[in-house]
């Protein structure tokens, strides 16, 4: 079957994909889970060990608060409440941290440090998977029993919670947490409900979660001035809390515990999701009567797990502590209690503890936590004995401090052991989606020379001889190994679970590109002895740009097994491009002053087909340059340009290397040097935000004017009031701020300037979507289809610049500026060919990925591009948003290639052979990074480094997905021809 270039490039990334898709579901583990299910019936809670004597408790033990009011602050980092702005802002609560009846501990929350994982953190004491960041925006059900049993619980605030316990709730009133536009009416909607809530007393627990501090986060940083308003407002809240709680003391037998906590933290930029400090660290306070302390009794914070909270808050309602959790008691909390019941809730958390590790651990016996538990047990058993005994002695009370250290220790170690139980890969999903992507690229490489040759086109042999045979073998094969792991493996499998046909349909779908890849190999085999009798020509040597683009991506490609360079990506890409700029300026040079006017070399894309063919060259086009008719040779570049144009041309690469050079300068990114300031930290501060608007008006100016030269008269006029509208929202939100009226008072949420945008944004696309239609189905006019596609790129850079925020305007306008100079001074004169034009858009996009201030790292995700101009929350304009937000650098330099291939040659192939090279170019990292995680997926850093790159990974090869169908759809190749 004979296919296109761009056509079957299109399909094989489409069937990555799918590949990546199987492999993320298995990569990604199954938390830590007990066996025993709630449906199942609630166990009888263990008994009370003894040795030589029966013990008569065998329950659990009673509750030791009435009620339980828990106040979580989204996104409260342990120095706002323990630092200077905890001591200026929140003075009631830095209080009773200091002389108050408190505990306070520094919560240690593991990556993702996202909401919906965390939630399940602190309510389950589980450990949810990292692909739970994925799921954040559509929250689940949770399945894992928790604090529910007899009690009654009143929910205020995230809706998340009701998503992940829809039946635990006697009474709520859920808010979106996702519209981070809006900070004030998410905690007046939870705050309103205070003083009727506390002055009932039909609950036993009441949850608030306050979302107004990580939405200005995400706005605005942690540095912003909202910040210290709403740690005010926080404190006033938790003062009217504690007071009620009190004065409600007298009328209960039990004193009350109220529980200040965040989820996550917040990094400096404002987001969250990885793993700095910043993020992880979360302050939880207990606040009750029974924690009395003596005058001059000073308790530092004291580091502990999130997981911990869970366990510790059913010891104090006087329920089961969950299943799955893997935290341990604040011994804290209890240590006033008798001695007999602090042993009591030691024994049935490292209990409840060790079976979660005979469940997940194969050798538990040999674990030191499970040791150290049976050690404990039979200490705890002597003791009873002596306590039914004697009750009153010294040697009682010695033996019991021996047992309760004991019980510490083996808490800890069982935590530990269950932290760091890395769940059971599920390998088999794993090969299964490694075997498809890898089948891809090998037949991707395979088919360079047919893809990359003059037509553009290459045979795909679905029956060529032999091929049923060998298909239905590989079948046969495929299907038994799929029954034998499917029924002998002892874990869950994803890939097992699927139905026979969507398993059947992967195992042919492997099937056939395996035989595809046999197919060619052997033509390839077969066509040497064709290829010695014709040898290529001594001009068709690799150039110094093409060895330069063959040892970058073979570079970056081999740098991705190292962690400090996962990390570091973006200084990969800045060195390429400065070495790229380095490069074209010594080919100008070349060009000029050495009087080189030969025809520039071809390596990249002067392949002899795999039938045999002649190769490009022989029959009269060279190469795939621009702008080249059959059997012409065109004029060298020092004969095309002449005075100030010759001299932009030899200025240009210096010129794009002074801006890249500015770029990096305006957001530091990565790890190691993302807490230094930076330009972007300097606009974004109170203090300078009118140099903030003069660059942002500046930016818009620029924008406008290297946009505006290729639209139409009514996108001309569209993009310069989109371009207003722009800098109307960011002013509206306070963001930046008009000449004559320098203080913004009146902040608001934007929606109207925001909609005002978008209409300008949907009028250009549909503008730029009519031209095309109109070029393709009625005219064919080429004319108008340059100016279609050059109207989609300009709305798609208006959305850009409505969702950029201020200080990354400049990214914007730069990457315009390089545009400009690459195509008319770099690329026309030197007339390269359509795949080193591809590579150099391509590097160019992923370096403005970071230059944006992108790393590999979930916190750097500007989750608040999803929701600019929407008032309330819809998950699919929000994820698009988001995505294109994120995305923005590489898909406006792709979208630019569309067009400068449409626009500046005549060859019919432009588009099919960048089509095919951006694929290929974007399934090596890819493929080789799948091999990567797999082997190193026992790493210490793998899931702090190198899964937040794989999702990164994934998502990038689906945004190559849909520029792949783009070039596709744009490609000519046969209305050309015809």
């Amino acid at each position: 079957m004979r296919l296109g270039s761009g056509t079957f490039a299109t399909c094989c990334v489409a069937i990555e994909v799918l590949g990546i898709a199987v492999f993320l579901r298995g990569f990604f583990p199954a938390p830590v889970r007990s066996s025993a299910r709630a449906e199942h019936g609630a166990e009888p809670p263990a008994p009370e060990p003894s040795a030589g004597a029966s013990s008569n408790w065998t329950t659990l033990p009673s509750p030791l608060f009435s009620k339980v009011v828990i106040v979580l602050i989204d996104a409260l980092r342990d120095d706002f409440v323990f630092g200077s702005k905890g001591v200026k802002f929140m003075p009631y609560t830095t209080y009773l941290v200091e002389k108050g009846a408190s505990h306070s501990f520094v919560a240690e929350a593991k990556p993702p440090t996202v909401t919906m994982p965390r939630i399940k953190a602190l309510m389950t004491g589980s450990l949810p998977g990292f692909v739970d960041v994925v799921r954040n925006l559509n929250s689940p059900a949770l399945l894992e029993d928790s604090q529910n049993s007899w009690k009654r619980i009143i929910f205020y605030g995230d809706e998340t919670w009701v998503k992940l316990f829809p039946k635990h709730f006697a009474e709520y009133d859920g808010t979106t947490s996702f519209f981070v536009s809006d900070y004030t009416e998410v905690d007046n909607n939870v705050t309103r409900h205070l003083d009727k809530v506390l002055k009932r007393g039909d609950w036993d627990m009441l949850i608030l979660h306050y979302l107004g501090l990580d939405h200005i986060g995400h706005i605005s940083g942690p540095n912003s001035p909202l910040i210290g308003h709403k740690l005010s407002e926080m404190d006033s809240v938790l003062m009217k809390i504690h007071t009620s709680l009190q004065s409600k003391e007298r009328e209960t037998p039990l004193p009350n515990l109220l529980v200040l906590c965040g989820d996550h933290g917040m990094s400096e930029t404002g987001s969250h999701g990885a793993s700095s400090m910043e993020e992880v660290n979360t302050p939880l306070i207990l606040i009750s009567s029974a924690f009395e302390r003596k005058p001059g009794d000073i308790r530092h914070p004291k580091h502990v797990q999130q997981t911990d909270v869970a366990a510790t808050l059913a010891i104090a309602l006087g329920l089961p502590i969950p299943k799955d959790s893997v935290g341990s008691l604040l011994f804290p909390v209890v240590e006033g209690r008798p001695m007999r019941e602090q042993l009591r809730f030691l024994h049935l958390n490292t209990v409840q503890l060790s079976k979660l590790l005979q469940e997940n651990v194969p050798s538990y016996e040999k674990d030191p936590g499970f040791e150290q538990f049976k050690m404990s047990e039979r200490l705890h058993g002597n003791w009873i004995r002596l306590y039914l005994e004697e009750k009153h002695s010294e040697v009682l009370f010695n033996l019991g401090s021996k047992v309760l250290r004991q019980y510490l220790a083996a808490l800890k170690t069982l935590s530990l052991s269950l932290s760091t139980q890395v769940a059971q890969y599920d390998m088999y999903s794993m090969m299964v989606g490694t075997v498809v992507v890898l089948e891809v690229l090998t037949l991707l490489l395979l088919s360079v020379p047919q893809a990359l040759h003059r037509k553009a086109e290459l045979e795909v042999p679905l029956s060529s001889p032999g091929f049923s045979l060998l298909f239905y073998l590989v079948i046969l094969v495929l299907s038994a190994v799929h029954v034998i792991v499917c029924t002998s493996a002892e874990s869950s499998c994803y890939f097992c679970g699927l139905s026979w046909l969507a398993a059947g349909g992967v195992m042919v779908l492997a099937s056939a590109l395996l035989c595809v890849i046999v197919s060619v190999l052997t033509n390839v085999l077969v066509g040497g002895n064709t290829s010695r009798k014709n040898p290529v020509h001594p001009s068709s040597r690799w150039s110094e740009l093409d060895l330069l683009i063959l040892l970058g991506t073979a570079g970056h490609v081999l740098s991705l097994g190292a962690s400090s360079f996962v990390e570091e990506e973006h200084q990969t890409w800045y060195f390429l491009v400065n070495t790229l700029c380095l490069a074209l300026s010594q080919e100008t040079y070349r060009n000029y002053f050495l009087g080189d006017d030969s025809e520039p070399p071809c390596g990249l894309h002067v392949e002899q087909g795999l039938d045999g063919a002649t190769p490009a060259w022989q029959d009269g086009s060279a190469c795939d340059a621009l702008e080249r008719d059959k059997g012409h040779r065109s004029p060298s570049p020092s004969q095309v340009l002449r005075g100030h144009e010759k001299w932009m041309v030899l200025a240009s690469p210096w010129l794009i290397l002074a801006c890249c050079r500015l770029l990096r300068s305006l957001n530091q990114t990565g790890v190691q040097w993302a807490h230094r300031p930076d330009l972007g930290h300097w606009l974004t501060s109170s203090d300078h935000k009118a140099e903030l608007s003069v660059l942002a008006a500046i930016s818009l100016l620029v924008v406008f004017v290297l946009v505006q030269r290729g639209c139409s008269s009514v996108s001309k006029a569209a993009l310069a009031l989109g371009l207003l509208g722009v800098y109307c929202y960011r002013a509206a939100i306070g963001s930046v701020q008009f000449p004559w009226r320098p203080a913004s008072q009146d902040i608001s949420k934007g929606i109207i300037e925001a909609r005002f945008v978008y209409i300008f944004v949907l009028g250009i696309l549909f503008t730029g979507t009519k031209d095309l239609l109109k070029s393709q189905v009625i005219a064919a006019d080429f004319k108008l289809k340059t100016v279609g596609l050059w109207e989609i790129h300009s709305g798609l850079v208006l959305l850009a610049a409505l969702l950029f925020r201020p200080h990354n305007l400049p990214v914007l306008a730069f990457s315009l500026l390089i545009q400009t100079l690459m195509t008319k001074f770099i690329w026309k004169p030197l007339r390269h060919d359509a795949a080193e034009i591809t590579v150099m858009h391509y590097w160019f996009g992923q370096a403005f990925f970071y230059f944006q201030g992108n790393s590999n790292n979930i916190a750097t995700v500007d989750i608040s591009a999803g929701f600019v101009g929407l008032d309330t929350y819809v998950e699919i304009p929000a994820v698009l948003l988001t995505a294109f937000g994120t995305y923005a650098g590489p898909v406006l330099w792709a979208s630019h290639l569309v067009y400068f291939l449409s626009s500046e040659t005549r060859s019919s192939s432009a588009l099919s052979h960048a089509c095919f090279c951006y694929a290929l170019i974007c399934s090596i990292p890819v493929s080789t990074y799948i091999v990567l995680v797999t082997s190193l997926r026992y790493h210490l850093f793998i899931w702090s480094v190198f899964s937040p790159k794989l999702l990164y990974e994934g998502m990038h090869l689906l945004i190559t997905a849909a520029v792949c169908v783009f070039f596709t759809a744009m490609d000519q190749t046969r209305l050309t021809q015809s």
